[in-house]
């Protein structure tokens, strides 16, 4: 299956369409600032350069807004960029949006687009993170 080709905002400003990237871990989490996506970004930026090491770019994606966004990877001293998908359209797309607007925990890892895991009903947030790069 191919991963939505669909541009989001970065935190740092530039327009990001994460499946035109050769390969890529896009994680999904609900809301900046709350306990669980803290502790699921804490974990993907201290794996960083382990994803990286391996060829891989990681994205988060959430429906905050990319101030928010900003926000957050500036409190963490996240190093990859943090995409909104401000009204949910990309996680409607892959069905996660939940009714209240916010997209489920869901974890993909894309090789030219096309989706090779997908990471879902983890028991614990921060488990995305390592579970996703002993996939790759």
């Amino acid at each position: 299956m191919r991963f939505p080709d669909v541009e989001l905002e970065a935190h740092t400003g530039e327009k990001v369409s994460p499946a035109r990237v050769e390969k890529a871990v896009v994680y999904f989490f609900p809301k900046a600032f709350t306990q669980g996506c803290t502790r699921e970004t804490i974990r993907f930026n201290e794996l960083y350069d382990k994803f990286k090491a391996k060829g891989f770019e990681v994205f988060g994606v959430s429906t905050d807004s990319v101030e928010t966004l900003r926000k957050f990877a500036e409190k963490y001293g996240v190093r990859f960029k943090l995409l909104s998908d401000r009204g949910g359209a990309l996680a409607s797309q892959l069905g996660i949006l939940r009714p209240t607007g916010t997209a489920e925990r869901v974890t993909y890892i894309l090789v030219k687009g096309e989706i090779i895991h997908v990471l879902k009903g983890l028991r614990s947030a921060d488990e995305h993170a390592d579970k996703a790069l002993s996939l790759i």
